[in-house]
Formats: C-alpha cells, sequence, structure tokens
C-alpha cells in the first residue's frame, strides 16, 4: 500500500530523498520549503567523499556536467606559515566512478532539484499546527493548506523547525565558540598551493581550507577561528589570522561572508513514530571532517531504504543504525576541531610530528578516514 510523505525543507537531505522517492514510484510525496525559492545562488564548496558519491550515481549524478566538477588528487596539509607537513592520497579511496569530488553547493541543488522542482515541491509553507488522525499525522501550514501524510521527514537544518513542533525534549544546538568566513578565490591569491588538492593550513586557533570546486580551479576559501562572540566584525577576526601569516590578506580582499558555528550536543529520537529526522535536523555536525552534505546524503539513503522495504518499527531501526554513524563522524570532527587550532608550539610541533607518521600508515588511514569514506 502506498504511503504518503511529507518532506519539510529542501536543502540537500531534503531533495536527495525526493530523488530516490521519484525514482522508485512506490511512494506519494511532498517537499516542503519555507523559503519563496531555492537558494541556487550559494556558490560555495563542499566536498563528498565516496561513500556519498556512491549513492547519488544511484539517480544518475554522473550526468553533471564534468566541469561543473573537480576531484582533488589528495590533502596538501601545510602549518599557517604555508610549510608544508605532510599529505594524503586522496585517491587511494577512489572506486570506479566513485571519487572523491568537489563541487559548488548551488551545483549539487540544482542537479537534485532536475526531475522533481515542478510537481514535488511547494514554497512557503511554514508548519502552523499538527495533529494525530486516524493513525497519521495532519499538517496545517500557516498559508490555510493542509496535509495527511503517514510519514512526516525533518530534513530542515540544525535549527530545525519540526522538532519543535513535535518533541518535548529540546535540543538547543550549542554555540562551539567559533566563526567560519568563506569566499571564492579565482586564483591562489599568492599562496603557495597545488590546486589540484585540498589544502589544509593549521594555525593559532584557527585553521583554513582551500580546494577547487570545478575544471576552472576557482577555490573554495573557508577560515574557522575560534572565537566566543558571535557578532564580532570580520576585519578584527581576519587581523589575527594576517599576524600569523601576512600573505594571507590578499585572500581577505575577496567578498566574504561569516557565520557562527553550531553543533548538535546530543543525538535524540523521535518521539513520534510517524516522525523521523535526517541531515542536520538528525544530528547538526562541526565541517572539520567535511562530511556535512555526505551524511546528508547518506541519512536519505537510510530512511528511502526502509521505507521501501517496508520495515516494520522504521523509527528504532533507523536511528540505531544512524546514530552508529553519526558518532563515528561527531568523533572525528571533534578530534579535528582540536589538532587544527592547538595554539602551543610545543603541541602543534607533536602533533605535526604524530601526522608525518600516522599518515603514512595505511591501517590508520582505513580506520581513520577510510572507515568513514567507504562505509
Amino acid at each position: 500500500m502506498k504511503k504518503k510523505i511529507a518532506i519539510i525543507g529542501s536543502g540537500i537531505a531534503g531533495l536527495t530523498l525526493a530523488n530516490f522517492l521519484y525514482k522508485d514510484k512506490n511512494h506519494d510525496f511532498m517537499v516542503y520549503e519555507k523559503n519563496e525559492s531555492l537558494p541556487l545562488d550559494e556558490g560555495y564548496g563542499i566536498q563528498l567523499s565516496i561513500n556519498s558519491i556512491k549513492i547519488l550515481n544511484e539517480i544518475n549524478f554522473t550526468k553533471i556536467i564534468n566541469e561543473q566538477l573537480y576531484h582533488p588528487k589528495g590533502v596538501d596539509i601545510y602549518n599557517i606559515q604555508n610549510k608544508k607537513i605532510c599529505d594524503l592520497d586522496l585517491m587511494q579511496f577512489n572506486i570506479n566512478d566513485n571519487k572523491y569530488t568537489t563541487l559548488q553547493r548551488s551545483t549539487l541543488i540544482e542537479f537534485l532539484k532536475d526531475d522533481i522542482y515542478t510537481q514535488h515541491i511547494r514554497f512557503g509553507k511554514r508548519i502552523k499546527e499538527v495533529s494525530e488522525l486516524k493513525g497519521k499525522v495532519l499538517i496545517k501550514f500557516d498559508d490555510n493548506t493542509n496535509d495527511l501524510v503517514d510519514y512526516v521527514v525533518g530534513a530542515d537544518g540544525i535549527f530545525s523547525n519540526t522538532r519543535t513542533f513535535f518533541e518535548k525534549k529540546i535540543n538547543k544546538p550549542v554555540f562551539k565558540n567559533a566563526i567560519a568566513i568563506r569566499t571564492i578565490l579565482r586564483s591562489k591569491s599568492g599562496l603557495e598551493i597545488d590546486q589540484s588538492k585540498v589544502s589544509l593550513m593549521m594555525g593559532n586557533n584557527c585553521h583554513l581550507v582551500i580546494y577547487p570546486i570545478n575544471k576552472k580551479k576557482e577555490l573554495n576559501f573557508v577560515c574557522i577561528l575560534r572565537h566566543k562572540k558571535k557578532d564580532t566584525d570580520i576585519k578584527i577576526l581576519l587581523d589575527k589570522v594576517v599576524k600569523q601569516n601576512p600573505n594571507l590578506e590578499k585572500a581577505f580582499e575577496e567578498d566574504l561572508k561569516s557565520w557562527p558555528l553550531y553543533a548538535t550536543p546530543k543525538i535524540l529520537p523521535s518521539t513520534n513514530s510517524k516522525v523521523l529526522y535526517i541531515g542536520d535536523a538528525f544530528n547538526g555536525f562541526l565541517p572539520t571532517l567535511a562530511q556535512g552534505a555526505g551524511q546528508s546524503i547518506e541519512s536519505a539513503y537510510e530512511l528511502f531504504n526502509l521505507i521501501k522495504n517496508e520495515r516494520g518499527d522504521i523509527q528504532n531501526i533507523y536511528f540505531q543504525e544512524r546514530s552508529k554513524r553519526a558518532k563515528i563522524v561527531r568523533r572525528r570532527s571533534n578530534l579535528n576541531f582540536f589538532i587544527f587550532h592547538l595554539s602551543s608550539k610545543f603541541m602543534q610541533m607533536i602533533r605535526n610530528f604524530s601526522m608525518k607518521f600516522l599518515i603514512k600508515r595505511k591501517g590508520f588511514i582505513n580506520s581513520y578516514l577510510g572507515r568513514v569514506y567507504k562505509n
């Protein structure tokens, strides 16, 4: 019997689930988005390891024009003065068409919207009220429309509004005393880096990541700084970085955008068997393992397979499996957040020596990254 599914939120998680449901054809679904359009102007970069590329290839990800993608050869790791410490080969994780990929977020959204945009997305939809009716969930929107569904899937981000309607226990995201600053570079801006790779620079209470997002080698540039106040002037923050390496000043002349970093403190199950959460609405990670988009894709795929196979007790099965995966990613993200930002010269020296040693050990790399990338 066909189930009807309401997906709340049209980000990467929600659109991925929608695409699999569309391809399967065995269930009715609708994506409800509170904004009036998709954020297609967000041109900043994302990294997708092979765990998520393998999933996307099931919905014809290979049709994206190759010029809009990039497959970095590896990661070069530097100190903040641009002195190379070591490097990691990313190609060791690639399998056939499943390759570590970087691209603009808007490119992925464009791909995910193609088949479902006209018939399966409704904009300007904000939940006003929810209730249960005959074993189903009745959603009322503030434009006086409603929908009666078998499942509600919250895919509306780390500050999920869906959770406020269905959950009594608050799982409020925590500010991590850090600010992210981002831009797109059209050149290396005087930095001595290999544009065919991801570059990681580690400094005192900050780190930078630079990587190509297409064949034109436009570079996504993100700087994450430890800072206890959310609303500090960007120039004040950047001065702390430029003092560590004056060559970075040119990169900071670009059009910059910033936002505070949050993470979800706990992984909590839904208290309603008809309501499930995917992507950041399930658990919000720090970006220091570059798995935010990947885990959104994974969680959508996991839930789709449970719905498709009509597994009993979907809520419990999904939560148990997704929690295991999320905990692995969260631990590594938090550890990276710590070691990337060491301020003690002595601790930096130990870190750098350890990284040089461990990055050459296949057993360690397969455990630390391969377990995440390959799933």
